[in-house]
């Protein structure tokens, strides 16, 4: 298992996009393409959306992308998915957020666990 921090993007099936900003100054990819390309079950820990309120769960990266299928799990502060098969299951949702908030901030597709629990 390998968690890693998540400053910009993941898309629904698992894609992980973290290391650059078009436009921006940053100093490169660093380790971050090997260890997300070599880990076996990626979980990202990110905030559920930008500073500007986007979300940083999407259908599909905008950025460019650091590995593609890698991440098996996301917790956020209002959320804990996981992708199985290239969809994204909605398993968990924290106390204080409804499944309203979640649609409302998520912009990629996901479904249902039929274990749905709130924690």
């Amino acid at each position: 298992m390998f968690q890693f921090w998540v400053h910009l993007q993941v898309n629904e099936r698992g894609d992980l996009a973290n290391w650059i900003v078009p436009g921006k100054r940053v100093p490169g990819v660093g380790g971050a393409m090997e260890l997300a390309y070599g880990a076996k079950n990626l979980i990202a820990l990110m905030t559920h959306c930008e500073k500007d309120g986007k979300p940083k769960i999407v259908k599909k990266c905008t950025l460019p992308i650091t590995a593609f299928t890698c991440v098996k799990k996301i917790i956020t502060e209002m959320a804990v998915f996981s992708i199985h098969d290239n969809a994204m299951v909605l398993d968990e949702i924290m106390h204080g957020f409804s499944l309203t908030d979640i649609k409302n901030y998520t912009e990629a597709d996901f479904i249902l666990s039929p274990q749905l629990k709130e924690i």
